[in-house]
């Protein structure tokens, strides 16, 4: 949870909400007939929905609730001024500030809104178990109706288009937590996996690898610092389907099994000794599925103390 959004987005909630609580229980009573109120009651009008809205999705940390809530609001008021407000305003009378701001944002948070819920999704990405594929800091693009048509917030699929394969770089929420992941696609149902000396065995096929080199380019991990060992990058073929990956060479683990349910998908990091994914939480069910990722777009680590790069965009 990011406080300082929270605590902020709290204090508008908390003050705009006293000024309209002191504006129609008290003030009103003591303004003389004809009164307009004044603009600070105004910008309290519009503020207090808005600032109740950015604190529900910073505490809950959901932004497609917030753009969806935002949507609706904006929507509403915009059609609660075309249907009755208009009418009722004397020439000449200038709108509220409330009225103005939602006809304003509410066509262009409604095309945000289709966009990212139906075409395509930007993400950034925080941890390293996608490297070397996907480094801290690239922003990517998702594609949300590849693999179906869902609505959103709810998450409901309400169209079948394609379903994921073996490769793919897919966006999902895992089985134990609503918080966005992403790992590529290594299981589908049905398929029986054995992952054993650092190499995938999928339904009795061994896909292969290709050495590159030892990875001294990223900060050390739990490889160099407790076990002792080097990391590696190798390219990893999936039938035509080519990647790299890498793994500590040095770090011994027993073989394990997996069997992947119907209607489940057998997910990995390609960082493989350094990733929570299937191996942790189990297979992730369908209808958690988010998109799939197809392409970066920018790089950007430290935005304190560096500039955006483009040199790592492409296609994944």
């Amino acid at each position: 949870m990011d406080l300082n959004y929270t605590y902020l987005s709290l204090a508008a909630v908390i003050v705009s909400g006293a000024i309209l609580l002191y504006e129609n229980f008290v003030a009103i009573k003591e303004r003389e007939e004809g009164q307009s109120e004044p603009a600070h009651v105004d910008y309290a009008r519009s503020v207090f929905p808005l600032a109740v809205i950015l604190f529900l999705i910073f505490w809950l940390q959901d932004l497609p609730l917030l753009l969806f809530l935002a949507v609706v609001y904006t929507g509403v008021v915009a059609l609660i001024d075309l249907l009755w407000l208009r009418k009722r305003r004397a020439e000449g009378e200038q709108e509220s500030s409330n009225v103005e701001y939602s006809k304003s944002f509410f066509p262009v948070l409604l095309i945000v809104f289709v966009i990212r819920s139906f075409i395509i999704e930007p993400f950034q990405i925080p941890s390293e178990s996608m490297v070397p594929t996907l480094e801290v800091g690239d922003f990517i693009v998702v594609n949300k109706f590849t693999y179906g048509i869902r609505l959103p917030v709810i998450r409901t699929k309400i169209l079948d288009i394609n379903d994921p394969k073996r490769g793919d770089v897919m966006v999902f929420f895992p089985p134990n937590e609503d918080r966005y992941f992403i790992k590529r696609v290594i299981g589908l149902p049905g398929d029986r996996i054995v992952y054993a000396n650092k190499q995938l065995t999928v339904n009795g096929e061994l896909w292969p690898q290709k050495f590159v080199k030892a990875d001294y380019d990223h900060n050390p991990d739990n490889c160099e610092r407790y076990r002792n060992g080097t990391n590696v990058i190798v390219i990893e073929s999936i039938g035509e389907i080519e990647h790299e990956t890498r793994y500590c060479k040095d770090f011994v683990e027993p073989p394990k099994e997996y069997i992947v349910p119907e209607g489940h998908y057998f997910m990995m990091g390609d960082n493989r000794d350094n990733s929570q994914d299937s191996r942790v939480w189990n297979t992730v069910p369908e209808e958690r599925i988010v998109g799939k990722a197809f392409a970066k777009w920018m790089y950007w680590k430290d935005k304190l103390r560096s500039l955006p790069s483009f040199k790592r965009a492409g296609f994944i």
